[in-house]
């Protein structure tokens, strides 16, 4: 079962996600600020994080650099998930590092849609962490 980390910080779109995320088969995990995600993202447990760009602590905009530069999350696919969609949001965060970018209010079939085939890129096909 794939494992995903959800670092959000507003509890409606966390409960919302995750519970959905959960039925269609992820093992969801959550972290409520920058600061937890990036631990949470740096021991290797996850198969994907989906990241909120605005979170208390440190923004996603940091936490997806530090995960970048840390050996352990080089290769660890990264959603930014963000309500600002401005003009250059999306370039601005796959230059910050992630792979994918969605707006909020999440189009969730399209969110899973990204998911999957973020998954499927990976070198173990989207099962376990190594």
């Amino acid at each position: 079962m794939p494992r995903i980390l959800l670092v959000e910080d507003n509890e409606m779109n966390r409960d919302m996600l995750s519970r959905r995320l959960s039925r269609k088969g992820y093992e969801v995990s959550i972290a409520i600020d920058g600061q937890q995600g990036l631990a949470m993202a740096l021991r290797g447990e996850y198969d994907l994080v989906l990241l909120d760009m605005s979170l208390p602590e440190l923004d996603g905009w940091e936490v997806v650099r530090r995960i970048r530069s840390d050996p352990r999350g080089r290769t660890l696919p990264v959603i930014a998930l963000t309500a600002h969609a401005m003009a250059g949001d999306r370039e601005k965060a796959l230059q910050a590092g992630c792979d994918e970018y969605d707006s909020k209010p999440v189009d969730f079939p399209r969110l899973v849609a990204t998911i999957e085939a973020l998954l499927a890129a990976r070198p173990n096909g989207g099962g376990e962490s190594t």
